[in-house]
């Protein structure tokens, strides 16, 4: 019996990069474990989270990322200091960080976050190696997103 492949279930994003795909082209996804705080998880369930900004840094053999902005409730405890630009740390493989090292030394190519999702009540931060867009790449997404949108305009409106 052929097995289909799980498709994520959208109840399970929590926050997308949607700048990421116009700036960048993707070369690779990785999906890793980040290391968080208790307050800043019930805040991922309220979905006060901001990807736009962030990107991934390699110290020491270890990934983290840098402005990834996850606000705290207003009901948060009195005795923690939230702090909402916290660099948080990412969990992969050692063989993985060693690849990602290797490329992302390579001159044009850099780690950013995609989105953030919950798997098996863990959630999990999709990462990119990618290289940045030039400014004419940047139109010919612009055109293309435009024309798809003239396309599905006409065809509303021919079938009505």
């Amino acid at each position: 019996m052929a097995t289909k492949k799980k498709q994520q279930d959208p109840s399970s994003r929590i926050a997308d990069n949607k700048k990421a795909a116009y700036n960048y082209f993707f070369e690779e996804r990785f999906e890793a474990g980040m290391v968080l705080e208790g307050w800043e998880v019930k805040s991922l369930r309220e979905g006060k989270v901001q990807l736009t900004d962030g990107y991934v840094v390699i110290r020491e053999g270890e990934l983290f990322v840098i402005g990834c902005q996850i606000n705290p409730l207003r009901s948060a405890s009195t005795h923690i200091t939230p702090d909402s630009v916290r660099t948080k740390k990412l969990l992969l493989h050692k063989e993985q960080i060693r690849r990602l090292i290797g490329k992302v030394e390579q001159k044009g190519y850099t780690l950013i976050p995609i989105n953030l999702h919950w798997k098996a009540g863990k959630v999990k931060c999709e990462i990119a190696l990618a290289k940045g867009k030039a400014e004419h790449d940047k139109r010919d997404t612009i055109k293309d997103r435009e024309g798809k949108r003239e396309v599905e305009r006409a065809m509303k409106n021919r079938t009505r």
